[in-house]
């Protein structure tokens, strides 16, 4: 089993950033952190889909949830993976589409990312 330092680096590295809930994790639950990889993993990772597609679900996802913090995790790691500008207005279409206003404004921290 991969130690939990290592862990915390290969995650920062396919995400460009070092999410502050590793450090929580880290600090309380070492362990908890392969089964976060093994999440991360999948979607940060091509497959079927493309990395960047599976990221600009959990986007959306994230923002139907109306979960601040996490859209601009997710922008940060979409960005990281070379998602454009255009690709990204074109998921906050989707976004207000199906959740609505409320799931738009959950994105207005992450939206300042593309400036």
């Amino acid at each position: 089993m991969a130690d939990h330092k290592d862990v915390v680096e290969s995650i920062e590295k396919k995400m460009g950033f070092k999410p502050h809930i590793l450090e929580t994790l880290e600090e309380l639950d070492p362990e908890f952190l392969t089964k976060y990889r093994r999440c991360d993993g999948k979607l940060l990772s091509d497959g079927a889909l493309p990395a960047k597609t599976k990221i600009l679900m959990a986007l959306a996802v994230v923002a139907s949830k109306q979960c601040e913090a996490c859209t601009v995790a997710q922008m940060k790691s979409a960005l990281n993976h070379g998602v454009t500008k255009e690709e990204i207005m074109e998921a906050m279409d989707v976004i207000f589409l199906t959740s609505g206003a409320p799931a738009v404004a959950a994105c207005r921290e992450s939206l300042k990312l593309l400036k």
